[in-house]
């Protein structure tokens, strides 16, 4: 498993997870930011400069997704891993893919008062060598206290155990987090765990309409980006079938009538994607009071919205998006579409 320590920048995460080390048997510390650092000479400088921080570079959360289960692969055991993470979506784009390698997440918060984080930060350390160094750090810190203050208020606080440790030491706080995660009190994060495909798959997607005839789009958890309510077709399940039983789970809706075929789509490989076929039926028009019974939020899915072809155009990847406007097509023709990459082939 993992233990993920989170916090504003000076909460005492690093040093914490030092100590925690030495007290939870078999266990090894992953800091991302090594990640980040690696970045620095992996990518050129005019990528980099084109974002204000690594987390917001999709090779950066997906090598610490990659790294992390790497290391549970070699060492077993718990892996301490202290960062912050204040964007929800980056959250669920990170433990999601380690559920999707059946690694459980531990969310610890270490959530000092404000007063003396600001102390602390004040107190840091700052390399003489470092060119900017009280900008790059202090400053820095100074700067995630607004970020942190809203993540608390909005899904941190009930996402993570919070642990306050105004008073305590690393060590202390250590001690506490040791026992917590030992005695159990310490949950398993609740988010879907979706198996990594090993080759190409088929998924069956499920339109639904509201009564302006928007189309419904939710926001997976455990993936990022929009999509359509739908998954993986299991071995020898029914595509069609498939879809219901997707749209049950994460929307609580359940169709009595299997859904018609709108397109058929060829998805070609994209590493790390291995691509396959992808489906997309027509669910049909939801009355008023069936779009007020949408279960949210869940494990599942973190939003969903009834949007319009021209919004979902902004929500949608291209080719998710090119599916969808074929689909739709299909839909007002009454005649399925076959497609390759969302161009109609035939």
């Amino acid at each position: 498993m993992i233990v993920w320590l989170n916090g504003a920048f000076g909460a005492g995460k690093t040093t914490t997870a030092r100590e925690l080390i030495e007290l939870i048997p078999n266990s090894a510390l992953f800091d991302p930011e090594v990640v980040g650092g690696a970045l620095t000479h992996l990518l050129p400088p005019k990528h980099l400069a084109e974002v204000g921080d690594y987390q917001d570079l999709p090779i950066w959360r997906r090598l610490v997704i990659d790294t992390a289960a790497a290391m549970l692969a070699e060492l077993g055991g718990t892996l301490v891993v202290p960062m912050t993470l204040l964007r929800q979506e980056y959250r669920d784009e990170i433990f999601g893919g380690l559920a999707a390698r059946r690694i459980s997440v531990r969310h610890i918060l270490l959530a000092p008062a404000e007063t003396i984080l600001r102390t602390r930060i004040a107190g840091r350390e700052v390399p003489p060598d470092l060119p900017d160094g009280e900008l790059r750090i202090r400053q820095w810190s100074y700067d995630h206290i607004e970020p942190y203050r809203a993540a608390l208020a909005s899904w941190l606080t009930a996402d993570a155990h919070l642990v306050d440790t105004s008073v305590l030491t690393p060590y202390e706080t250590a001690v506490h987090i040791a026992e917590a995660v030992g005695e159990g009190t310490v949950p398993a994060c609740d988010i879907v765990q979706t198996p990594e495909p090993t080759a190409e798959t088929v998924a069956s997607g499920v339109l639904l309409f509201d009564e302006q005839d928007r189309v419904l789009l939710v926001d997976p958890t455990y993936k990022a980006g929009w999509e359509f309510p739908g998954g993986v077709v299991e071995p020898g399940e029914a595509p069609a079938r498939a879809g219901m039983r997707e749209v049950a789970e994460e929307t609580g809706i359940r169709l009595e009538e299997v859904p018609r075929l709108l397109v058929v789509d060829w998805e070609t490989p994209a590493p790390p994607g291995f691509g396959g076929l992808r489906l997309l039926f027509d669910g049909g028009r939801l009355d008023s009071a069936a779009a007020d019974r949408l279960l949210l939020p869940g494990p599942e899915l973190r939003d969903c919205r009834f949007v319009t072809e021209r919004e979902a155009a902004d929500l949608l990847p291209p080719v998710r998006y090119e599916r969808l406007r074929w689909a739709l097509r299909a839909r007002e023709r009454g005649a399925a579409l076959y497609l390759e990459a969302g161009v109609p082939v035939g």
